[in-house]
């Protein structure tokens, strides 16, 4: 079919994996034991899925909720605008905060995403991240906890997708547009 892209492995489901037990380790040591994990969804929810079991064979068992941002739409680019798309359910009053994404990219998302929780009360929050892209961050934020760096490469699997595609790969791949 012409013009379909290719995608081609940057990080391995092993990889990942490994990358993913480790991540769970330094959280569970790092943060108390109260923690409330909010994850941003679509993106993130394979990683948040892998990091929350790891957090538990970590001995963390710390309770999750679930926040709908959106900024792209169908687009490879962030609009600059996040709206709340579906809300978190649990209070974040007095509460450590970590804040689950698949991409720290332009920071937008998650500064909007921060800031929201800290209005509502939120003792800390802290942000872990699968991918972080340093070169394209607008927003003055960082991950307190990174999987992986990565380069400006459009990245797709493992929860991040193109239009709505390729989220169900287990790697994460990079999209190569043939014609």
């Amino acid at each position: 079919m012409p013009g379909r892209p290719t995608v081609t492995v940057r990080f391995s489901a092993a990889e990942i994996a490994a990358r993913v037990d480790v991540m769970a380790g330094e959280l569970a040591v790092k943060l108390p034991a109260d923690t409330l994990v909010v994850s941003v969804l679509k993106g993130s929810f394979v990683f948040a899925a892998d990091l929350i079991r790891a957090l538990s064979r970590a001995g963390a068992d710390w309770s999750m909720d679930f926040l709908t941002l959106s900024s792209y739409g169908t687009k490879t680019e962030s609009s600059g605008r996040v709206k709340v798309v579906r809300d978190i359910v649990d209070d974040v009053r007095q509460r450590e905060v970590l804040l689950v994404d698949d991409i720290l990219e332009s920071g937008l998302t998650l500064s909007f995403a921060k800031k929201l929780l800290l209005e509502r009360g939120a003792k800390h929050v802290s942000i872990c991240t699968l991918l972080e892209k340093p070169g394209k961050r607008i927003a003055q934020l960082d991950a307190d906890f990174v999987g992986f760096q990565c380069g400006d490469e459009f990245l797709v699997g493992y929860g991040l997708d193109w239009a709505h595609r390729f989220r169900g790969l287990p790697y994460i791949g990079v999209v190569e547009k043939t014609s």
